[in-house]
């Protein structure tokens, strides 16, 4: 078992016991969630969770809670939306340290030095390049929207 699901599990025993509905609820949809995804590796012929894979469910679940609480606040309804982002931050702490704007610049411009930016194409094909190798580098430390905001405006310039 994965050494961050052992870790949830462990949580989920301490809210059972403090009686802290919220979280214990939050915990219990995070590994109904990670069940969902075990039971896909399955049909693929893989066992278990690793970290990695547990990591992306995570990740997951906080973009789905981001998306809500931004529709929820669009719709007036900031009480739900107050709700998303309390699940947010206990999920936050199963999450790898995010990578900062500058840090994630400084891994931006790197790529691009290293693929020369005269070798990208124009347009939509040098970003997708680009933001596949920024992906394939930050997974799980740094947000996709944020990279992409981020390769897009050094790719203006």
């Amino acid at each position: 078992m994965a050494k961050l699901l052992e870790q949830i599990n462990s949580d989920l025993k301490a809210a059972m016991i403090a009686k802290d509905a919220f979280s214990l609820s939050v915990l219990r949809m995070l590994i109904a969630a990670m069940r969902n995804k075990e039971i896909t590796l399955r049909k693929d012929g893989k066992a278990e969770l690793a970290d990695e894979q547990v990591s992306e469910v995570i990740g997951s679940e906080v973009k789905k809670r981001r998306d809500s609480a931004e529709a929820y606040s669009r719709g007036g309804r900031p009480e739900l939306a107050d709700k998303e982002n309390a699940e947010i931050k206990i999920l936050e702490k199963y999450l790898p340290e995010q990578l900062s704007d500058e840090e994630l610049e400084k891994v931006v411009k790197e790529i691009i030095a290293a693929a020369g930016a005269g070798n990208l194409p124009a347009g939509e094909a040098g970003f997708g390049k680009v933001m596949g190798r920024v992906m394939e580098r930050v997974k799980g430390k740094a947000d996709g929207g944020k990279a992409g905001d981020i390769v897009k405006k050094i790719l203006a310039k």
